[in-house]
C-alpha cells in the first residue's frame, strides 16, 4: 500500500511533521479506541486483517462514523507503529493540547508540570499516573518531550485522551499562570530540607497544588526550583538513592490527591 495517507501517515512519526500536520498516531486498541471514545479528531484508522478481526466492534464503530479505514499488512503496520510488537490498529488524530490560559480559567485543583522531562516513557507514565490521581491537567513546559511521542502516546494508555494537556509552554510563564489561578507551586526536589511526612507539608497537601516535576537525571537545578513556593522531597525509608520519576511523580500525586478528597 502507497496510498498518499499512508505516506501521510508514515510522516507523522517525525516530530517536525507532527508539528506542522497538527496531528500523530495512537497505536492499539485502548488508545484508539479512548481517542475515539473520547471525541478526538481521528482522521483514518489503519488496521491489519487479524486486529480487524479481534477488535471487530471498535473498527466496525469507527468505519460507521464515516472515517476511512485502511487495512494494512503486518509489514506496513510494523513500520507505521515503530514498536516491537504492533497490536494492528492505528489511528491518525488531531493533536488534543489546549492552550495554559484555558486550564487556568477552570482553576484547578491538582496539576502535574513537567520541566525539562525527556524520557518519552516516563513522562507517558506520569501522564497516566497523573490521570488516576485525578489531577486535572498535565503541562510539559521547557524543553519536556513531546507528548505526541509515540513512546509517550503509548505509556499514557489512553490517558492523553482523558485530561487537558498544555505542551510548549515555557516553565515561568506557566508556573505564574498556575499561582494566578490560586495553585501552591511545589517543587519535588530530593534535596530539600522538608519530606512528605512533615507535619507542615501534611497541613498544606488539601491546598490547590501543582507539583513540579524535573528531568530523570538531573531532577531540578536551583533556579527552577527557586520559581516555586516550596520544594519538598519524597521520603527513602530504605537504601535506595532515590525514585524514579514516574514513582516519585504518583506519591506527590496521589498524597495531594488523598488530601484533597479527604477535606
Amino acid at each position: 500500500m502507497h496510498s498518499p495517507r499512508l505516506k501521510a501517515a508514515r510522516r507523522l512519526n517525525k516530530r517536525a511533521f507532527r508539528q506542522r500536520e497538527r496531528a500523530f498516531l495512537a497505536e492499539g486498541p485502548q488508545a484508539v479506541a479512548e481517542a475515539f471514545r473520547c471525541g478526538a479528531r481521528v482522521t483514518d484508522l489503519f488496521v491489519t486483517v487479524p486486529a480487524r478481526t479481534r477488535h471487530g466492534d471498535l473498527v466496525a464503530a469507527i468505519a460507521t462514523a464515516g472515517i476511512p479505514v485502511h487495512v494494512v499488512s503486518g509489514e506496513v503496520m510494523d513500520e507505521l507503529a515503530q514498536t516491537v510488537t504492533p497490536q494492528g490498529l492505528l489511528a491518525v488524530c488531531g493533536f488534543v493540547d489546549v492552550p495554559l490560559a484555558e486550564v487556568a480559567r477552570a482553576k484547578p485543583a491538582l496539576v502535574a508540570l513537567l520541566a525539562n522531562v525527556r524520557d518519552p516513557g516516563n513522562a507517558g507514565t506520569v501522564l497516566r499516573t497523573a490521570d488516576a490521581a485525578g489531577a486535572h491537567a498535565v503541562v510539559f513546559a521547557d524543553a519536556s518531550v513531546d507528548p505526541y511521542n509515540g513512546k509517550c502516546v503509548r505509556a499514557s494508555a489512553g490517558s492523553l485522551f482523558h485530561l487537558p494537556v498544555v505542551a510548549g509552554t515555557r516553565l515561568e510563564e506557566a508556573v505564574v499562570s498556575l499561582r494566578e489561578a490560586g495553585l501552591r507551586i511545589v517543587a519535588a526536589d530530593g534535596r530539600a530540607g522538608r519530606s512528605l511526612d512533615d507535619p507542615e507539608v501534611q497541613a498544606r497537601l488539601a491546598e490547590p497544588t501543582a507539583w513540579m516535576l524535573g528531568n530523570e537525571a538531573w531532577g531540578l537545578p536551583p533556579e527552577l526550583v527557586a520559581l516555586a513556593d516550596e520544594p519538598v522531597a519524597v521520603p527513602i525509608y530504605g537504601r535506595a538513592e532515590s525514585l524514579n520519576l514516574a514513582a516519585a511523580a504518583a506519591v506527590c500525586l496521589y498524597a495531594s490527591a488523598r488530601a484533597q478528597k479527604n477535606t
